[in-house]
C-alpha cells in the first residue's frame, strides 16, 4: 500500500503575511508534509516560497504551479535551484501550462504547442539542474550558447510534478514527471486518468505505483455539510465556468468527461455572462462531494481515505476558512489524520 502523507495549499487571498507565516509554521509543527503555493495572477510563487523556506525547517516547499511560459526553462530552474538551497533540499517544482486566461490574458504570450512546451522545459530544467551545458534544439526553445549553471545546486535532481488533465497531457506526465497534479479529481473516476497515465509510464520503464499523486483537495471544517458545499461550489464553478475561454477550458472538459455534460454547459454559460453566483448554485452537489473533504473531523477523514485508496499519495488541502483562526482550528482538528497516515 501508499505511503500517503498529508499537505496544504496557500489561498490565493490577501491574506496579511504574518498570519501566512504562522499558518505554514503551524502545519509544519503538526507534521504536515508539504506546503504548496500557487500563483496564476497572484503575487508570484517564487517569492512567497523563498520567503518560507527560510521560515521553516522541516516542511517541503512545493510550486503549485508555475506555468511554462511566463518563465524562460532556464530561469525556472535558476529559481528551483535557489529554492532548493534556500530550503535545504525540500523543494517541491510544480509545472503546468496553465491555460489561455493566464497565459494570453495575464502574461499577454500566445497559448500555443503547451503540451510540447511543457516537455521542453522539463529538459532543460533538469539539464541545468545537471549542471550540463545548455545545447538544445527544441520545437518551441533552441538554446545554441552552451552556457551552464554557475552554482553547485543542492540537489542534480528536484522531483518535478506536472499539473495535467487532458488524455494528451496525462500521458505526457507519466512518461516525464515524477508526480501528477490534478484539480477537481474525483478519486472514484480514476478510470477517466489511469490509462493515460500508464501508458506514459510505460514508455519510460515505470509503473503506476512510482508517481507521486498530488491532488489539489478542497476542505472545510464545518458541521452544517450543505454550508460546507455552498462553500466550495464557488471554487468548482470558477473552474468549469471561468477558467479558459468557451472553446478551451480543460476543468470544463473534465466535468463532461465525468458525465456532467449538460451542468458543464450551464455553469460555463452562467459564469461567463457574469452570474456567478447563479453558476455556483448550478454545480452539482454530487461533484462537490466527490472532489473534496468536508464536514467534522471524521468525516473528513473517510473522505481523504477514498483518495488514498485510489492511489493518491498525497492530498494538497485547499483549507476553505475566512479567518485566520478557523485556518489554524482546521489545521489542529486534521492533526490526529496526518498522525494516522
Amino acid at each position: 500500500m501508499r505511503t500517503v502523507k498529508l499537505a496544504v495549499a496557500l489561498p490565493y487571498t490577501d491574506t496579511p503575511w504574518p498570519e501566512v507565516v504562522e499558518y505554514v509554521q503551524e502545519a509544519e509543527r503538526l507534521g504536515f508534509e508539504a506546503v504548496f503555493v500557487a500563483e496564476a495572477y497572484s503575487y508570484d510563487a517564487v517569492s512567497i516560497m523563498s520567503a518560507l523556506a527560510v521560515k521553516t525547517e522541516r516542511i517541503k516547499i512545493g510550486a503549485g504551479i508555475l506555468n511554462v511560459f511566463s518563465r524562460s526553462a532556464a530561469l525556472i530552474a535558476q529559481s528551483a535551484g535557489a529554492l532548493d538551497m534556500l530550503s535545504g533540499g525540500r523543494f517541491i517544482l510544480g509545472l503546468g501550462t496553465s491555460g489561455p486566461q493566464v497565459v494570453q490574458g495575464w502574461h499577454g504570450i500566445p497559448f500555443e504547442r503547451p503540451l510540447q512546451r511543457t516537455r521542453e522545459v522539463v529538459e532543460i530544467v533538469r539539464m541545468a539542474l545537471r549542471r550540463e551545458r545548455l545545447i538544445y534544439d527544441g520545437q518551441t526553445i533552441k538554446l545554441d550558447m552552451g552556457l551552464k549553471l554557475i552554482n553547485h545546486p543542492v540537489r542534480s535532481e528536484i522531483p518535478i510534478i506536472i499539473a495535467s488533465l487532458g488524455p494528451k497531457n496525462l500521458e505526457m506526465t507519466g512518461e516525464i514527471a515524477d508526480g501528477w497534479m490534478p484539480t477537481l479529481f474525483d478519486p472514484a473516476k480514476m478510470d477517466v486518468f489511469k490509462p493515460h497515465l500508464e501508458a506514459g509510464l510505460a514508455r519510460s520503464g515505470r509503473r503506476f505505483e512510482d508517481l507521486m499523486i498530488t491532488p489539489a483537495v478542497p476542505v472545510v471544517l464545518w458541521d452544517d455539510l450543505d454550508t460546507c458545499r455552498q462553500l466550495i461550489k464557488p471554487y468548482v464553478a470558477l473552474y468549469i465556468g471561468g477558467m479558459g475561454s468557451r472553446e478551451r477550458n480543460f476543468y470544463n472538459q473534465l466535468a463532461q468527461r465525468y458525465g456532467y455534460v449538460d451542468e458543464a454547459k450551464v455553469i460555463q454559460d452562467l459564469y461567463l455572462s457574469g452570474d456567478k453566483a447563479g453558476a455556483a448554485a448550478a454545480v452539482p452537489d454530487q461533484l462537490v462531494d466527490a472532489t473534496s473533504a468536508y464536514g467534522n473531523a471524521e468525516q473528513i477523514q473517510a473522505s481523504l481515505q477514498r483518495f488514498a485508496d485510489a492511489g493518491v499519495t498525497m492530498p494538497v488541502l485547499g483549507i476553505g476558512a475566512l479567518d485566520q483562526e478557523s485556518r489554524l482550528r482546521t489545521l489542529e482538528a486534521l492533526a490526529p489524520i496526518v498522525a494516522a497516515v
